[in-house]
């Protein structure tokens, strides 16, 4: 270890010696996240300017400093499946009947969907606008090395059509899909889950003091998941300073100066869908204000680890304890958007693609045909996208082929992949968020086991 990374890394060390000051009464999470996320900023651009040109110790910095962010990012998936397995569990067992079950889902998938059309035709018109082209685009050594792999993956995934897309999601083996060993595996915990929770509601329906057992056991073993989730979500800070280290000073300067243009398309058709977002909580009672400022410490920590699957666990805490969603909408909600309707993977980034390949195959990118059928490609292929850093890839590896596109432009981006990620990630988990805002806001009466929770999405009285 050379002595500049020595340096580097006791420089780390204090900042995050920093940090802990903030950790007192009186400071909310989210200033501690956003400590965290500008010391990230500071601190990874400071390795960009000094060691831009001694690679070495550039990665010998950001191996260890990576072990906080990967260990971090580690302990939240460490608790996903658990989370989503038991989170199904209470939902169902908290209905007093299984048809409300189906309402919540209908509610939160037809929201889903609905959001990722409307991102699609964003992504269209962006690349449009601004004149976005697959020919103006240049292939390196390493984007070529990176598009035979894409081409591998496209052509395992050309073969699933709508009905094998949809048996992927039934669990075959729920021990194995308690692993993660599938892309589909979070829905596949989520389907189970919610039959398991079926079973249990009809065996409390036929036996009331077997059903009072089985509850009071689904509310102690969910109490001590929510603890864990507590414990890891107190490293939040932490997490997001080494996350942002490693994106900021691990980026490629040239690359995205040559991507610019395509870039802030990007942000610019992310910024309109979330004031989409914004717009659709408006209409419904919601203070839009009070809700971004709730929810910005889950955006940040998406924003980070692009990761939906990854934000679950702080999305639900969210949602119940600060936007008064209850808990079975909220669970619902956050695992389900999770693998359906990502607006920013799965709606706005292959939308952007196929426009962009659209005149090179002698298409025009403007013809309500090929935006019809782009878009109900985009709306069937959102359903089991997996909701983990890259997700976009997968759902242009959907999309783009069902198109009749090749997929080479994907590889392309990879240079610029994980800072447009960041923002589709947090577009992707507000998405879900507001699908349960306006899920609870829908279905006001739904029979619950428990009392709802006081409705904090209610427009704040002036100051």
């Amino acid at each position: 270890m050379s002595l500049f990374v020595v340096i580097n890394l006791v420089i780390f060390v204090g900042i995050t010696v920093l940090l802990t000051r903030f950790r007192r009464p009186g400071v909310s999470l989210s200033r501690q996240v956003l400590a965290g996320l500008i010391a990230g900023l500071v601190f990874g651009f400071g390795l960009q300017f000094a060691y831009s040109n001694n690679p070495e110790v550039m990665s010998g910095t950001l191996e260890w400093t990576n072990v906080i962010g990967s260990t971090y990012v580690n302990l939240l998936m460490m608790i996903v499946m658990p989370l989503a397995l038991m989170m199904m569990i209470s939902a169902v067992v908290r209905m007093r009947e299984v048809t409300a079950l189906g309402k919540i889902g209908g509610s939160v998938v037809g929201i889903l969907i609905g959001t990722t059309m409307i991102a699609a035709l964003i992504g269209i018109l962006m690349a449009h606008i601004f004149g976005l082209s697959a020919e103006g685009l240049t292939e390196g050594a390493r984007e070529l090395a990176r598009a035979d792999v894409l081409q591998i993956r496209q052509e395992n995934m050309s073969n699933l059509g709508l009905a094998d897309m949809i048996v992927r999601f039934v669990p075959r083996n729920i021990f194995q899909d308690l692993t993660g060993a599938r892309p589909t595996s979070v829905i596949a915990v989520v389907i189970f889950g919610i039959l398991f929770g079926i079973a249990a509601l009809l065996v409390s329906a036929e036996d009331e003091e077997r059903g009072a057992r089985i509850r009071d056991g689904v509310e102690t073993i969910m109490a001590i998941i929510m603890k864990l989730v507590h414990m890891i979500m107190a490293l939040t800070p932490y997490g997001i300073l080494a996350l942002m280290t490693r994106v900021v000073a691990g980026s490629n300067a040239d690359d995205i100066a040559n991507l610019l243009t395509f870039i802030l398309a990007s942000y610019i058709a992310i910024l309109i869908m979330f004031g989409v977002h914004a717009l659709l909580l408006r209409l419904n009672g919601v203070n839009v204000a009070d809700h971004f400022r709730k929810i910005w410490p889950v955006l940040a920590f998406a924003f980070s680890s692009r990761s939906s699957a990854a934000t679950i666990p702080l999305n639900v805490e969210t949602q119940v304890e600060e936007l008064g969603v209850p808990e079975p909408i909220a669970n619902l909600s956050a695992t389900l958007g999770a693998t359906i309707g990502q607006n920013g993977c799965d709606g706005i980034y292959p939308a952007m693609l196929a426009t962009m390949i659209a005149p090179t195959m002698g298409i025009d990118p403007l013809n309500p045909g090929f935006i019809a059928a782009l878009i109900g490609i985009v709306a069937i292929s959102s359903f089991g996208i997996a909701g983990v850093g890259g997700g976009g890839t997968f759902a242009a590896l959907v999309v783009l082929p069902a198109m009749g596109f090749p997929v080479t432009l994907v590889a392309l981006l990879i240079s610029i992949e994980p800072l447009i990620d960041m923002a589709r990630t947090s577009l992707n988990v507000s998405g879900n968020m507001t699908a349960g805002v306006l899920t609870s806001r829908f279905l006001k009466n739904l029979p619950y086991d428990e009392p709802l929770a006081e409705d904090k999405t209610q427009p704040a009285a002036a100051d």
